[in-house]
């Protein structure tokens, strides 16, 4: 996994890794032109990142969404099969503005939902709506996307925790990611640009073209290892392994989207809802 850091000694690891914030890109043609990617909307977590985020029919009196991974949950890894839905949290989150600066602390009131089976998810809810934060802060929402993303697609995967944005496109799609105990289904695959590291988990993978959230980063193979912690490999439909050393990993998000019902709230019976079930 792109694993969880644990304060400043593993920060100071990494010193010089963070690059300057993201820089919106000049307009293109209006065929082809590109929406600006920058840090509004992303967070920095303890030990991880993540974004405030928002569905096609959320509303802005709706209590705003954090997206991390699972395996950046305060309490630990769930382990394969376990899945947490509605528990509370008191968690804080440090809300970035389109430069990166810090312009606000966002508090969970629970953890709606988050699994380490089938997708890495975590999904928070928030004390303040979105309207809210709008208002106070000047930041809206991140939209997830309700389609599945293509092979070749322009992506940046933005790292609240470093404020530091990486740009490549969509490689293709990994049948099964394997990595230790647990397994992900369909998961996005990065070219070799987006060379993410520790801390990044949690990033959103932003849809250069549409500005709107498809996947988030979880994982990559950094030693070369066959299907072991840190070394996730690519099982085909045929049970054929691959692995692929330095390449990183997202879990695609457009299937959460029907899983949110009225008021933002998870609901795993609803129809089209296929997130693992307690």
């Amino acid at each position: 996994m792109n694993k969880p850091l644990a304060g400043a000694a593993f920060a100071l690891l990494l010193t010089g890794a963070v690059a300057a914030p993201a820089v919106a890109q000049a307009p293109r043609d209006t065929a082809t032109r590109a929406v600006a990617v920058n840090f509004a909307g992303t967070v920095a977590l303890s030990n991880c990142s993540g974004s405030v985020v928002r569905v096609p029919n959320s509303l802005p009196s709706d209590p705003a969404l954090v997206l991390s991974n699972g395996h950046c949950l305060e309490s630990g890894m769930p382990a394969a099969g376990q899945v947490i839905k509605d528990k509370a949290s008191s968690r804080s989150f440090s809300l970035l503005n389109a430069s990166g600066s810090k312009v606000a602390t966002l508090r969970a009131s629970k953890i709606s939902y988050a699994t380490m089976t089938d997708t890495d998810i975590s999904i928070y809810q928030l004390t303040k709506t979105y309207a809210q934060i709008s208002s106070q802060y000047g930041i809206n929402a991140l939209t997830l996307n309700d389609a599945h993303p293509v092979q070749g697609t322009a992506i940046k995967v933005v790292s609240g925790y470093w404020k530091r944005t990486y740009s490549c496109n969509v490689d293709g799609f990994a049948y099964r990611l394997k990595e230790g105990e647990w397994t992900w289904k369909d998961s996005l695959r990065y070219t070799s640009a987006c060379n993410t590291i520790g801390g990044t988990s949690g990033s959103p993978v932003i849809d250069t073209a549409t500005g709107k959230v498809v996947a988030v980063n979880n994982t990559g193979n950094e030693d070369g290892g066959r299907c072991t912690l840190n070394n996730p490999c690519e099982v085909d439909q045929n049970g054929a392994v691959t692995v692929r050393q330095g390449i990183n990993y997202a879990e695609q998000t457009y299937i959460i989207v029907p899983c949110v019902g009225p008021g933002n709230a998870i609901d795993l019976t609803r129809a089209g809802c296929t997130l693992p079930k307690q």
